[in-house]
């Protein structure tokens, strides 16, 4: 693709990002929104139609940070070709991304998608909009921090492996979460990863990791960077960067990278 941003943003964008544009009661109207809307019977079993609904929302009452429509065609896409049989979300807001994607992932014939979320209020957003969107059987929502999280996931037995990771919450923690999934051995070669905000607001030291070579990661380890989370840094990765827009109209980008092999 061309310069990030090049092409023109189509469509009707959500209302534009305040200076407050999260945790302050719009999670919670969001679901009034709905579940008083004069659609809401055919919402019931149909996920587009809560996306659709969730849209509406964030184009005519307040702004909200979700991945939105355009770029989550990019991770669609990913879904069909790519066929994992269990995904991982770290950060799932209000949901948006949990009923984008696991519809998606149940029409490739997925069996797992699980929705790490922090915020328990934010989480119950999610498990209602899912429930409503008829995914209950496929989207789980788990409620904590990604890292105790996923360990307890992995301690517990229920995650064994992640075939597709969505990283789409704190964006300082993206590089440490994914190498406490090398260290736990949750992704290996053929797993993907589809992190989100890479532009806007920008994570530097997250590209940098997943577009390194192993000796170049290596070297950062033996100089003592990152001691405290080594990941595995024999994992090999091709990246690349995908435009898109915010849902706002701004533009921003989603990087993809497979893990194609594994160095001694």
């Amino acid at each position: 693709m061309g310069e990030l941003g090049q092409a023109s943003f189509e469509g009707e964008a959500y209302r534009p990002q305040e200076e407050i544009f999260f945790d302050d009661g719009r999670e919670i109207e969001l679901l009034h929104f709905i579940y008083s809307h004069p659609q809401l019977d055919q919402m019931r079993g149909n996920p587009q139609k809560v996306l659709d609904a969730i849209d509406e929302y964030g184009r005519t009452r307040k702004y909200l940070m979700n991945i939105g429509e355009y770029k989550s065609k990019t991770v669609i896409n990913l879904i069909k070709n790519e066929k994992p049989r269990v995904m991982v979300e770290l950060g799932g807001y209000v949901g948006y991304s949990a009923v984008a994607f696991g519809a998606a992932l149940r029409d490739a014939g997925g069996k797992r998608y699980y929705s790490l979320e922090k915020n328990p209020e934010f989480a119950a957003v999610i498990s209602m909009l899912v429930d409503l969107a008829g995914l209950g059987d496929i989207v789980k929502v788990v409620v904590g921090s990604s890292s105790s999280s996923l360990e307890r996931l992995y301690g517990e037995g229920a995650l064994k492996h992640i075939d597709l990771l969505f990283l789409d919450h704190y964006k300082p923690a993206y590089t440490a979460d994914l190498k406490l999934c090398e260290e736990l051995g949750l992704v290996s070669v053929g797993s993907v990863y589809a992190a989100d905000n890479v532009v806007k607001p920008g994570n530097p030291p997250y590209l940098e990791y997943v577009r390194s070579t192993v000796d170049e990661k290596k070297k950062r380890l033996s100089n003592g960077e990152n001691s405290s989370c080594k990941g595995n840094p024999n994992l090999v990765y091709e990246s690349r960067l995908v435009e898109g827009w915010e849902p706002s109209g701004v533009p921003d980008a989603i990087e993809i990278t497979k893990c194609v092999g594994v160095e001694s």
